[in-house]
């Protein structure tokens, strides 16, 4: 059985797809750069299918390949996904922070089914790629995120503990003082190298998602996009920071696809 409907996700680096097949929900992505071939296997599979839009690429996509395809705004279709798979894991969620790491990370504010960008940075995938190829050399996404698993941070940072010994610190001394400060020299590894760039990209996020958080008075942050895909040291540090400020970190699985889903279900 063919899918009748395909929920697109055009972002900076991912095509990200959601489709329903005999009441199942069935997931694709392909590197941006691999259009042609995404192309070729919706020709294959689903020719006649409905198509439905998201993301900062989809007007492209609308352009070259899809010209009746509506478009649908990019957090609002995240939030829709989001929304429906925390309801499939028998959860519900009336006002959260939602923050999207992609390329960039954008954080949005939910109340009441009302999505809103409230904050955003250029921190995200894009720099554990750019970056962690520059200073370790590997390109692949996969072996960049198996690094900074085998790495400590610490072993590049300045910590808050490093600069306060042997006195006791104001603060808590496991806290980050200087991002790669203890970089002078090449005797640093490629793991500390990655395990930094990885932690340095959590601390951005879950400091930008906790004083939208305080801001708007939300416990619950959900956590979602692309660069969570199979990266435990990322996921583990943005959960263990989130916490540390006393707000609620939440995972999705599958949560790449939220976009997809939610311009699926539009």
């Amino acid at each position: 059985m063919k899918p009748a409907k395909i929920g697109i996700d055009a972002g900076g680096s991912l095509l990200k797809m959601a489709f329903e097949e005999q009441g199942q929900i069935h997931y694709k992505n392909y590197l941006i750069d691999e259009l042609d071939n995404s192309m070729n296997w919706l020709k294959m599979t689903a020719a006649d299918a409905e198509v439905a839009l998201t993301g900062g690429k989809a007007e492209y996509l609308k352009k070259e390949y899809f010209q009746n395809a509506p478009i649908f705004p990019e957090f609002e279709s995240s939030s829709i996904g989001a929304s429906y798979l925390l309801m499939q894991d028998g959860l519900s969620y009336q006002n959260f922070i939602l923050s999207i790491i992609g390329t960039g990370t954008s954080i949005c504010l939910n109340s009441g089914g009302n999505i809103s960008r409230v904050s955003g940075s250029g921190i995200g995938g894009g720099t554990l790629m750019g970056l962690g190829r520059l200073l370790t050399g590997e390109k692949d996404f996969t072996r960049l995120v198996s690094l900074a698993g085998s790495g400590k941070a610490e072993n590049a940072d300045i910590m808050v503990n490093d600069i306060y010994s042997p006195f006791d610190s104001p603060i808590d001394g496991s806290l980050t003082a200087s991002n790669f400060g203890k970089i002078k020299d090449d005797q640093i590894s490629k793991e500390d190298k990655a395990a930094s760039l990885t932690n340095m990209i959590a601390e951005t996020i879950v400091l930008l998602s906790t004083q939208a958080a305080v801001r708007n008075q939300i416990d619950d942050i959900i956590y979602i996009g692309s660069t969570l895909r199979q990266n435990a040291p990322l996921k583990h540090l943005l959960e263990k920071y989130t916490a540390m400020v006393g707000k609620k970190p939440v995972f999705i699985q599958n949560g790449a696809y939220c976009g997809a889903l939610g311009a699926l279900r539009s």
